[in-house]
């Protein structure tokens, strides 16, 4: 999937009440060493300029058993803010890495300047473990990881391919 071929990357750059949106990515193919993430399915939501629900999750769910997907991450934007993955989105991520290691996030950001979009996860343990002890729910400050690691960091190892095309992308 190009980031153009996204409806995550057709948000007007200079409109801040963009709703947001997110989707789940799945199924991993393995070449080499290498993942490749094959498919990303956009499930039913309402949203807001700060905030995504996903709606009748059992569609989504048929439809990643009827393929046998399986979650390597999500993508997610942020309309009307800057490239950084909030509290919800930590405690989001938290349960597709607790399950996959390998797991990753991408953030969407149109209006920042500095940066359009980024590919995070967890520190582990440091950032996994602060996660795993939080209760709190709702945007919230979480502390310091005990090792001094950032609570998440960027994904160095993941690449983004602008050649692919988007065959077997459905909206």
């Amino acid at each position: 999937m190009t980031q153009t071929d996204s409806k995550f990357a057709d948000s007007d750059q200079s409109s801040c009440n963009q709703p947001s949106a997110s989707g789940v990515l799945q199924d991993v193919h393995i070449e080499h060493g290498t993942y490749y993430v094959t498919t990303l399915i956009i499930p039913k939501q309402e949203s807001t300029s700060s905030s995504c629900e996903a709606l009748k999750e059992e569609e989504f769910f048929a439809i990643q058993n009827e393929r046998s997907l399986f979650p390597v991450g999500w993508i997610h934007t942020h309309p009307s803010q800057s490239c950084f993955m909030s509290s919800i989105d930590l405690h989001t991520h938290f349960s597709y890495q607790a399950m996959v290691p390998e797991a990753f996030a991408i953030v969407m950001a149109p209006t920042d300047q500095s940066r359009s979009y980024g590919i995070f996860r967890l520190s582990d343990p440091g950032g996994m473990s602060v996660l795993k002890e939080c209760e709190e729910s709702g945007f919230h400050p979480h502390g310091e990881p005990a090792d001094g690691s950032p609570i998440y960091e960027h994904c160095a190892n993941v690449f983004t391919n602008t050649n692919l095309s988007k065959y077997g992308l459905r909206y």
